[in-house]
Formats: C-alpha cells, sequence, structure tokens
C-alpha cells in the first residue's frame, strides 16, 4: 500500500513558530522546548504545528542554523597588514567568542550535538581560517614548516573545543574571555616568525 505524506505549508504561521521556538530556547534552552510548549504559547492546536513540520527537533534545527548564518555574516575576517596579524586573529576569534555565547549558552546540548556533525558549518570555517592561514604564509607572517590544512583544523578544534567548555562550564562570558585571549595569544604566538 502507498504510503500518503501530507505537504508541509511554509506561510507566516510557519515563520511565528520559528521566532517562538526561538525564544523559548533562548529562555529555557533548547533542550526544554518541545511542541507541546510551542502550540501552548501560540495558542494553537497540534494540527497547526505538524501542518508545517515534522516535530519541534526540526524547528530547532532551523533556528540553529540560522543563528549559524546570523554569525556568519557578522563575521570580516579579512587581514589589513602584517604589523596587526596577531592582534587581528586575537580580535577576529574573541569576537566570534562573545558574538555566539550567549546563544550557545542556552542551545549548548542542542548546538554543540549538531555543530559537531553539521560538515557545512565546520567546512565555512575552514574556508575562513584557511584564506586568512594562505595570506599569512604567503605574506611571509608565520614559519615555512606550517602545514595548512593541520593549522586549520587546529585552529577551529582550538576554537570550538574552548567555546564548549566554556559554555558548559557555564564560565561568565568575560572570565571565558579573558582565559580564551590568554591561551589563543600563546597559541599564535607559536606561529609566528
Amino acid at each position: 500500500m502507498a504510503e500518503f505524506k501530507q505537504e508541509l505549508i511554509c506561510d507566516d504561521i510557519s515563520e511565528e513558530i520559528i521566532s517562538i521556538t526561538e525564544r523559548l530556547a533562548m529562555t529555557e534552552g533548547a533542550h526544554n522546548v518541545n511542541v507541546k510548549k510551542i502550540i501552548s504559547d501560540m495558542g494553537v492546536t497540534n494540527r497547526v504545528f505538524y501542518n508545517r513540520f515534522h516535530n519541534s527537533d526540526e524547528v530547532l534545527r532551523i533556528v540553529y542554523e540560522n543563528a549559524v548564518e546570523k554569525m556568519h555574516s557578522t563575521i570580516d575576517l579579512n587581514i589589513v597588514s602584517k604589523e596587526n596579524l596577531l592582534g587581528y586573529c586575537m580580535d577576529a576569534a574573541e569576537k566570534v567568542l562573545t558574538d555566539t555565547y550567549d546563544i550557545k549558552m542556552q542551545f549548548s546540548r542542542y548546538m554543540f550535538e549538531h555543530d559537531s556533525i553539521t560538515e557545512s558549518n565546520k567546512k565555512w570555517w575552514m574556508k575562513e581560517i584557511r584564506k586568512n592561514v594562505e595570506y599569512a604564509k604567503s605574506m611571509d607572517m608565520i614559519r615555512d614548516n606550517i602545514d595548512i590544512d593541520t593549522l586549520c583544523y587546529s585552529v577551529w578544534c582550538f576554537c570550538r573545543a574552548f567555546s564548549v567548555d566554556a559554555v558548559s562550564r557555564k564560565l561568565p562570558k568575560e572570565e571565558a574571555v579573558k582565559v580564551f585571549r590568554f591561551s589563543f595569544d600563546c597559541f599564535l604566538r607559536g606561529l609566528l616568525k
């Protein structure tokens, strides 16, 4: 017997569901968001929700992807000169940490689980990191014996792992930034000529 698949509706109510899910995730934590809370907040029935989405995880995934996209769009990763390489790298990495800290605090479990398996986010970061590493290498700013692929992956792992640990331990943002700047500075100085 053929299986009937209902076409999902994409409309203003879908956008409202996404908006409410984002607000609930930010105030209560993504792990506490479910269909019952969403429809209760909206004052609608299950049918309204399920005509638009399969489950709450599908909506959380959209909220997560929107957050990642917003973060990507605010990053300006362009090195200006050799003189400011260290300061630029520190400022760019700190900006990512501070811009994403609050959302990661509320999405911690959900975001970290999906962040580690979301290949598109990793690829985006690896491409952006690579641009800067290649530029620094072409301008003779970093040591000659640096393997670019290994370095890009190392920077990705360092920044991501630091963020995961700081958020998981609920370090205050100011303390996380202070410790991150110290650690990342040591990491970067080891690369410079």
